[in-house]
C-alpha cells in the first residue's frame, strides 16, 4: 500500500527486528542498579502518575485519593510530589475541585478507554468533556483495529480529531504495546501517534493485554528521537502497566537516558503509570516500609 501514512512510516530506520532490539534492551540495562541513588529515585517519584481506574471508583473514593496526594505536601515537605492523578474522565471535576498543591496534574483517560472501541464523535466529545472538567492531560489508545487493517488515515484522523479537543491539554496516545506484540507494529504505531500530534507515547492501558515491556519502550523512544531529530518537537514517554518495582523504574529509567538523554529525565518528558509502584518507591526513598498512598 502505498499513502503518505505508509509512505512516511517507510522512511524510518528504527529498529525492527526483534531479536536486536532484545539485544540492544539487555545491553543497556545491564548496569541499572549504577543509576540508583537518592536523587534519581525522587527524580522518578516525581515523574509517576498515580492512578485509579477501577470499576468501584466512586467520586468519595476518588476525592479520598486526591486528598492523600494534598496530604504528601504536608507530611513529606522535603520530597518532590507525584506528577499527576490520572483518573477515569467522569471524575476529572472531582479531582479538579479536591486538588490543592500546585506542579501536580489532572490526567484522565479518554475515547473509550481501555478498547478505544465506540463512536470517534463520542471520542471526541467524551475528551471535550474531560478537558471542561479540568483534566490537564488526556490518555487516549490508538485505534488498533484500524491499524492492524492497515487504515492507517482514519487512525491518524482520529487522533487529530482528539488532539483539537484536547485544546490546551496534553495528549498521551496509548499502543497497547501487548497487542501489537511485534517492534515492527510498535514502530509503525508510534510514528503514526506522533505526526498525529501525540505530546506523549505511552505503552499499555494495564487492562486486558501484557504492559509495559522494556523492548516496547526501546521502540518508542527510538522512535521519538527520531521524530525529534526531523522537527525539532520533543515528545513524552510513558510506561504503564505492571511497572511495580523500583528496579523496573530503574530500567525504563535508565532506557530513557541512554536513547533520549538527560533532556527528557523531568516530568515534562518522563511518566511512569502507577498505582503500587509509588509506595515501594517512597519506602526505599526513606528506608522505611510505607504504605501512604
Amino acid at each position: 500500500m502505498s499513502d503518505k501514512y505508509h509512505d512516511t512510516v517507510a522512511k524510518s530506520t528504527v529498529l525492527t527486528d526483534d531479536a536486536a532490539v532484545a539485544e540492544k534492551v539487555a545491553k543497556i540495562v545491564e548496569n541499572y542498579a549504577a543509576e540508583r541513588s537518592p536523587e534519581v529515585l525522587k527524580t522518578i517519584f516525581n515523574c509517576i502518575d498515580l492512578t485509579t481506574l477501577n470499576t468501584t471508583d466512586s467520586p468519595v473514593s476518588v476525592a479520598k485519593f486526591t486528598e492523600r496526594v494534598n496530604d504528601f505536601e504536608t507530611e513529606h515537605g522535603d520530597l518532590p510530589n507525584v506528577a499527576a492523578i490520572c483518573v477515569y474522565p467522569n471524575f476529572a471535576q472531582v479531582v479538579s475541585t479536591v486538588l490543592d498543591v500546585s506542579n501536580v496534574g489532572i490526567a484522565t483517560v479518554s475515547a473509550g478507554f481501555p478498547t478505544s472501541q465506540t463512536f470517534p464523535e463520542v471520542k471526541v466529545a467524551e475528551t471535550a468533556l474531560a478537558v471542561e472538567g479540568g483534566a490537564t492531560e488526556i490518555d487516549v489508545v490508538i485505534n488498533l483495529g484500524n491499524f492492524l487493517d492497515g487504515d492507517w488515515q482514519e487512525v491518524c484522523d482520529e487522533l487529530d480529531e482528539i488532539k483539537h479537543s484536547c485544546r490546551g491539554s496534553r495528549l498521551k496516545v496509548i499502543l497497547e504495546t501487548g497487542a501489537l506484540k511485534t517492534a515492527q507494529n510498535i514502530r509503525d504505531a508510534s510514528i503514526l501517534a506522533l505526526y498525529s500530534g501525540a505530546d506523549f507515547l505511552k505503552t499499555s492501558t494495564g487492562k486486558g493485554y501484557p504492559g509495559a515491556s522494556l523492548e516496547a519502550a526501546y521502540v518508542m523512544c527510538e522512535c521519538i528521537k527520531e521524530y525529534y531529530e526531523q522537527t525539532g518537537n520533543m515528545v513524552g514517554f510513558k510506561a504503564s502497566g505492571g511497572v511495580s518495582t523500583t528496579d523496573d523504574a530503574l530500567k525504563y529509567y535508565c532506557l530513557v537516558k541512554n536513547i533520549l538523554g538527560e533532556k527528557w529525565l523531568n516530568n515534562s518528558y518522563f511518566r511512569i503509570g502507577a498505582s503500587r509502584l509509588a509506595n515501594n518507591l517512597l519506602s526505599d526513598i526513606t528506608g522505611q516500609e510505607e504504605k501512604f498512598f
